[in-house]
């Protein structure tokens, strides 16, 4: 290691011999560099300060407008001037304090349900509005809601439920002024629960702009389309997307008779945003038709997630022509069955029809379909000719029909296929409520619980108990073990079997017997019956037991 007097020494020798000439040079244009950089910083600082002369600088103008290609605004000017906010006002009812949902038979609703459904997987656009209050009974209570113009005498399409139970209905056309107080009264025409459909009208001295309504049959999944509405009260919002699906159908469970509660209804699919005030609004496509009226949403958030759902117009046309008809109403076709709407495939294996048709689950004392000797546990497979895969085809073609004529069905009964003549009758007068009768709900001690393949535990339906519901036999179903094969099937407490496997259970002893005979990979069918279902029917449940 060198001492400092010995480096001191080096550096020397190095400059003597001119060995760091190259070294001082660099340092000194840095040093040069630094003074300079210094200097110009402080002109530029300098400058600053002084005023610079902009004479030179040209001034920008708005340019003249200029059409764009996608085509959506001219739809919009299009259809636009025909598209309304409804706002609806519902007086306080005295022990009115309950909330229905869509398509449920006990009514209620409007666009306020807002409040009591925040957690709904499918909900209707509520009018967001409301008064803040509490219950119906703590003042009027408001709600928004969107409508189009389909005449230009007045005449208004939008969603039952956005005008059910209201005591008041004011319409806005999109150029009233916003400080219009209400908008102009409107009248309902005619309703339908079943699709959700209303027809209202507002009195005008000049005709009002109106839509065109398109054939949804027509629509393709892709397609462009705009959604036009009111949405959080935001009058004259419009929204793009597409076509996600057709033929969409939202499960709301059973009404009270046991079947669908909203079996006429097949969706119209769209990712175009919509949120609450949106519906009864129109669906638009690209060339400035109505293909649908925006009526659900799927949503966990009150707001638009990308999945809206719109009634076809189709279907709108037809119901609009029966509404506005002398009766105002809308007259159905039906035979007189009720089906289960989802079943296993099970089911299908074990009954014959896996590749399509209709279990019939119950058939109306009186009705058509009995007196032509159609029973239940019939599989019928086509109606004049023309097969059908489930129920929506059997639906969609029996209920088009005229009350009095008649089709031809071909049902399978016991492997045996056969068809018979049957009269179409009025829907609404056939599945008329009837009274709703108690069940007893008198239970004796659990008679078995070792079914453990099941997973059950059942008690002998009491006789009394079966003569009321006219069966002949039946066990109770008094616990479910959860995740069982009986878990996943769909039973539950309190349904009684009657079936397994097409054999009957009439007790105990046969319950027991053919429960001992099942296996793992069997297809094992349960005929229920739900004591609280009014009018009675038997549903169908299975799956393959693990």
């Amino acid at each position: 290691m060198h001492s400092p007097k010995q480096l001191a020494q080096g550096l020397w020798t190095n400059i003597r011999n001119g060995k760091l000439t190259t070294t001082f040079t660099v340092l000194g244009a840095l040093s040069v560099g630094v003074l300079v950089g210094s200097v110009f910083t402080g002109r530029v600082n300098g400058m600053e300060k002084q005023k610079v002369d902009s004479a030179d600088a040209r001034p920008l103008t708005i340019p003249s407008p200029v059409t764009l290609s996608n085509g959506f605004s001219q739809i919009v000017k299009q259809v636009g001037p025909a598209v309304v906010n409804i706002n609806t006002e519902s007086l306080p009812k005295t022990g009115n304090s309950h909330h229905a949902r869509r398509g449920q038979n006990n009514g209620g609703g409007g666009d306020d349900d807002q409040q009591n459904d925040m957690q709904d997987f499918f909900n209707h656009f509520f009018g967001g509005g409301g008064d803040g209050g509490g219950g119906m009974d703590s003042g009027p209570r408001r709600a928004l809601g969107s409508g189009f113009i389909v005449d230009p005498r007045g005449y208004i399409i939008t969603n039952n439920h956005v005008v059910e139970n209201a005591d008041h209905i004011y319409v806005k056309l999109s150029n009233d002024p916003d400080n219009l107080d209400q908008g102009r009264p409107a009248t309902v025409i005619g309703t339908d629960k079943d699709t959700d459909i209303a027809v209202i009208k507002i009195d005008s001295k000049e005709p009002l702009p109106s839509v065109k309504l398109g054939n949804s049959e027509g629509t393709q999944v892709g397609d462009w389309v705009l959604a036009i509405g009111t949405p959080f009260g935001q009058r004259n919002t419009v929204s793009a997307g597409i076509i996600s699906a057709k033929n969409r159908s939202i499960d709301e469970g059973a009404n009270s008779n046991g079947t669908a509660a909203n079996q006429f209804q097949r969706f119209i699919q769209t990712d175009a945003a919509i949120n609450p005030g949106n519906s009864g609004g129109p669906l638009v496509d690209m060339a400035g038709q109505v293909i649908g009226m925006n009526t659900a949403i799927y949503t966990q958030s009150m707001g638009s997630e990308g999945i809206g759902f719109a009634m076809p117009s189709n279907t709108i046309i037809n119901v609009y022509n029966m509404l506005i008809g002398p009766e105002h109403k809308v007259t159905r076709g039906s035979i007189g069955i009720s089906f289960q709407a989802a079943q296993s495939s099970a089911v299908g294996r074990m009954y014959g029809f896996a590749n399509g048709g209709v279990l019939v689950s119950t058939v109306t004392p009186n009705g058509p379909a009995q007196k032509a000797g159609i029973q239940p546990g019939d599989v019928i497979e086509s109606v004049d000719g023309q097969s059908i895969k489930d129920g929506d085809d059997l639906v969609a073609i029996v209920s088009v029909r005229q009350p009095g004529s008649t089709v031809k069905l071909g049902y399978l009964r016991g492997g045996k296929r056969d068809t018979v003549q049957v009269s179409i009758a009025d829907r609404s007068k056939l599945f008329s409520d009837s009274g709703n009768g108690s069940d007893d709900d008198s239970t004796q001690g659990d008679a078995d619980a070792s079914q453990t393949k099941i997973g059950i535990s059942v008690q002998e339906l009491p006789a009394a108990q079966a003569s009321k519901l006219k069966l002949s036999g039946g066990v109770i179903i008094t616990t479910v073990r959860p995740g069982s094969f009986a878990d996943e099937a769909g039973l539950s407490r309190g349904l009684i079997i009657t079936e397994i496997n097409r054999k009957p259970v009439t007790d105990l002893s046969s319950f027991r017997a053919i429960a001992a005979g099942l296996k793992s990979g069997d297809d094992v069918v349960f005929v229920v019956r739900n004591p609280q279902l009014q009018g009675g029917g038997s549903t169908y449940l299975g799956g393959t037991l693990p």
